[in-house]
């Protein structure tokens, strides 16, 4: 039986949600910055370490409902909030987005019912190959996630190709760790890598 991960992946507008997903399942890039005016869903399977998965990956564009607590709890974003993982990012050249996954984080740990601790969380710091822009050093943002928050951080550029599939990567590694826990299901290695070329569209 192949397990399905339902991911959302949630940002201020304009941090590379979509470039990111795109880059991670079609290999492609684009330079021309169109917002994402509705929520899409993607369906890629991935092969880790000899076992398949099948990912529903959100694109998950908030409710737009005004404030952000409000957005959170908006009915229309049900399936973000019930999602199995995240993937928190921000742009590191505008702190400002940083900030919005820090609130993000925040409504995550409040409203899923003291389970947050077993829910996936990877805090992904976007746009890595305008590195001399960044806001603040990269130490301080990785220090801060890993240990106050205990979240795992990684660095990509959707642009470059750089990191994406290991952000993909650890995020389900973490997931299958966990559900191993609370399952107890044992035998799944998490050494090997993802396998960029057995991605497909579902």
């Amino acid at each position: 039986m192949v397990e399905t991960l339902s991911i959302a992946v949630i940002g201020a507008p304009g941090v590379g949600k979509t470039a990111i997903i795109r880059q991670f399942i079609y290999n492609d890039f684009s330079e021309v910055y169109t917002p994402t005016r509705d929520r899409y869903v993607y369906r890629p399977s991935v092969i880790l370490n000899g076992n398949m998965y099948d990912l529903k990956i959100l694109d998950g564009r908030l409710a737009g409902s005004g404030s952000q607590d409000r957005e959170w709890l908006d009915l229309r974003c049900r399936r973000v909030r019930n999602a199995n993982a995240y993937i928190l990012v921000y742009d590191i050249c505008c702190v400002e987005s940083f900030e919005y996954v820090k609130m993000i984080r925040q409504q995550i740990v409040e409203h899923r019912e003291g389970s947050s601790s077993e829910v996936p969380i990877l805090v992904v710091g976007s746009k890595r190959d305008l590195q001399r822009q960044r806001f603040t050093p990269r130490r301080a943002v990785s220090v801060l996630v890993k240990k106050t928050w205990k979240c795992g951080y990684v660095e990509c550029s959707a642009k470059f190709n750089w990191h994406v599939v290991l952000l993909f990567k650890e995020l389900l590694g973490i997931a299958v760790a966990r559900g191993m826990k609370h399952n107890h299901t044992p035998g799944i290695r998490l050494q090997g890598a993802l396998q960029r070329n057995r991605c497909a569209v579902m």
